[in-house]
């Protein structure tokens, strides 16, 4: 895909493309600024390569305004979903309380991977699964 958006960014040409400009940069942006673990290396340069060439395909100034209006709009939409959770901790406590507990089970079976990581020897005990049981409607 952002191998089509760069062809696409030169075929268009330094006029046509500017009303795209941050449709276009929206998916770049949000490659160049993911810190998710299993992130491919060779997508972060490639947005990099294409950010560089719309860079000198419109211009700096033009590009600078569609690049922090991208930022901008990510920055926003990320303050609005702390808050959309912050409000449904509040509104929903049990939802809350689950999310919780799931956060904290997903953070002690972390650590038991990097402990047994750093020490081979080491066997943390595992919580066993029952899926049977807790799939089974008991009151």
């Amino acid at each position: 895909i952002f191998k089509f958006l760069g062809a696409i960014s030169v075929d268009l040409g330094q006029d046509r493309i500017k009303p795209y400009l941050p449709t276009i940069l929206t998916p770049l942006y949000r490659e160049l600024n993911s810190n998710y673990a299993e992130q491919d290396p060779t997508l972060k340069n490639l947005s990099q390569e294409i950010i560089e060439l719309l860079k000198k395909l419109v211009g700096l100034e033009a590009f600078s305004l569609a690049f922090s209006s991208v930022q901008k709009q990510a920055n926003q939409k990320r303050v609005m979903r702390k808050k959309q959770r912050a409000l449904q901790t509040v509104a929903n406590p049990d939802i809350a309380a689950r999310r919780k507990l799931k956060k904290h089970k997903n953070k002690a079976e972390t650590r038991k991977r990097k402990i047994e990581s750093l020490r081979p020897t080491y066997k943390a005990k595992r919580h066993r699964s029952h899926a049977l049981k807790d799939l089974a409607m008991v009151e």
